[in-house]
Protein backbone atom coordinates (compact mmCIF):
# COMPACT_ATOMS: atom_id res chain seq x y z
CA UNK A 1 0.00 0.00 0.00
CA UNK A 2 1.85 3.44 -0.92
CA UNK A 3 0.93 6.48 0.72
CA UNK A 4 -1.86 7.52 -1.04
CA UNK A 5 -3.62 4.86 -0.60
CA UNK A 6 -3.06 5.47 3.11
CA UNK A 7 -3.97 9.12 3.07
CA UNK A 8 -7.50 8.21 1.06
CA UNK A 9 -8.15 5.54 3.36
CA UNK A 10 -7.34 8.28 6.53
CA UNK A 11 -9.88 10.47 4.61
CA UNK A 12 -12.61 7.89 4.69
CA UNK A 13 -12.10 6.70 8.34
CA UNK A 14 -12.32 10.23 9.57
CA UNK A 15 -15.43 10.77 6.90
CA UNK A 16 -18.99 11.17 8.02
CA UNK A 17 -19.93 7.92 6.62
CA UNK A 18 -19.78 5.62 9.44
CA UNK A 19 -20.33 2.60 7.73
CA UNK A 20 -17.42 3.32 5.07
CA UNK A 21 -15.35 4.97 7.85
CA UNK A 22 -15.76 2.02 10.03
CA UNK A 23 -14.61 -0.72 7.32
CA UNK A 24 -11.45 1.98 6.63
CA UNK A 25 -10.45 1.99 10.31
CA UNK A 26 -10.29 -1.74 10.35
CA UNK A 27 -8.10 -1.39 6.97
CA UNK A 28 -5.98 0.70 8.41
CA UNK A 29 -5.36 -1.35 12.01
CA UNK A 30 -4.65 -4.48 10.30
CA UNK A 31 -1.87 -1.75 8.11
CA UNK A 32 -0.43 -1.14 11.63
CA UNK A 33 -0.49 -4.76 12.49
CA UNK A 34 1.78 -5.70 9.52
CA UNK A 35 3.67 -3.01 9.97
CA UNK A 36 4.72 -2.99 13.74
CA UNK A 37 5.25 -7.42 12.70
CA UNK A 38 8.04 -6.08 10.10
CA UNK A 39 9.87 -3.79 12.33
CA UNK A 40 9.45 -6.42 15.08
CA UNK A 41 10.92 -9.21 12.94
CA UNK A 42 13.86 -6.22 11.37
CA UNK A 43 14.51 -5.56 15.36
CA UNK A 44 14.87 -9.26 16.14
CA UNK A 45 17.16 -10.40 13.43
CA UNK A 46 19.45 -7.62 14.35
CA UNK A 47 19.45 -9.35 18.06
CA UNK A 48 17.31 -6.46 19.86
CA UNK A 49 16.09 -7.46 22.80
CA UNK A 50 12.16 -7.77 23.92
CA UNK A 51 12.63 -4.72 26.38
CA UNK A 52 14.41 -2.58 23.91
CA UNK A 53 11.47 -3.41 21.59
CA UNK A 54 8.46 -3.06 24.01
CA UNK A 55 9.48 -0.38 24.95
CA UNK A 56 8.97 2.10 21.81
CA UNK A 57 5.89 0.05 21.28
CA UNK A 58 4.50 1.30 24.67
CA UNK A 59 4.04 -2.28 25.91
CA UNK A 60 5.99 -4.98 28.35
CA UNK A 61 8.41 -7.19 27.24
CA UNK A 62 6.13 -10.10 28.40
CA UNK A 63 3.30 -8.48 26.14
CA UNK A 64 6.20 -8.14 22.92
CA UNK A 65 7.28 -11.62 23.21
CA UNK A 66 3.77 -13.45 23.51
CA UNK A 67 2.55 -11.09 20.65
CA UNK A 68 5.56 -11.41 18.13
CA UNK A 69 6.78 -14.83 19.01
CA UNK A 70 5.57 -17.43 16.48
CA UNK A 71 3.98 -20.44 18.01
CA UNK A 72 4.84 -24.00 17.10
CA UNK A 73 2.50 -26.90 16.47
CA UNK A 74 1.85 -29.37 19.46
Amino acid sequence: MDKAEVNDLVAVATSDDILEGLIAVRALRKLVEDIEALQVRRARDLGWAWGDIAEPLGISRQSAHKKHTRRRPK
